[in-house]
């Protein structure tokens, strides 16, 4: 069962796939469990800073960058309108607790891991070298600013009109 287990754990890029793949799911869990606007916010942006090291293990580095810059400039964006948009009750009691929901929820959860486990360790896959272009970022650039520029501009144009209503429905609201 455990055979290639001792190999798979001697190569430190394992466990640094190990590390930032438990990050993602933990900070995942974490955003859909906590009640708070900016707990949830700021474990989502544990979730997405882990998956740009995923994309930077797997020689991905312009993917990896940009889900930081995006993704971290939509989350403080997202926190910033998470708090203000929403009202916040103080003194209420929260929904009452169901412990059964929680034991019912970590049996799923390791039923699914049983299950993900088995089917991993019964399944072969073959060894293959993978073949990184030399400079992924320059191709990617190449081909966003010629083939693709008209989509890039659209683009553009379209997330600056989303951005601007935000604005309008944010100070509509004020008044």
């Amino acid at each position: 069962m455990f055979n290639g287990f001792s190999d798979f754990m001697a190569n430190g890029s394992n466990w640094m796939f190990l590390v930032f793949s438990l990050m993602a799911i933990g900070g995942a869990i974490f955003m859909i469990s906590f009640l708070k606007v900016v707990h949830m916010v700021v474990s989502l942006a544990l979730t997405f800073i882990s998956l740009a090291g995923l994309y930077v293990m797997l020689n991905a580095e312009f993917v990896g960058f940009v889900q930081i810059l995006i993704y971290g400039g939509a989350i403080s964006i997202l926190m910033i309108f998470g708090i203000m948009m929403t009202k916040h009750r103080q003194g209420e009691e929260d929904e009452p607790k169901r412990p059964w929901h929680t034991a019912l929820v970590f049996i799923g959860a390791l039923g699914l891991f049983g299950i993900l486990f088995y089917a991993i360790q019964q399944s072969t896959f073959t060894k293959g070298e993978f073949q990184a272009a030399e400079d992924n970022t320059m191709a990617i650039g190449k081909l966003l600013y010629s083939e693709y520029v008209i989509p890039f501009e659209i683009m553009s144009v379209l997330l600056t009109v989303a951005f601007i209503g935000a604005i309008v429905i944010a100070k509509r609201e004020e008044e």
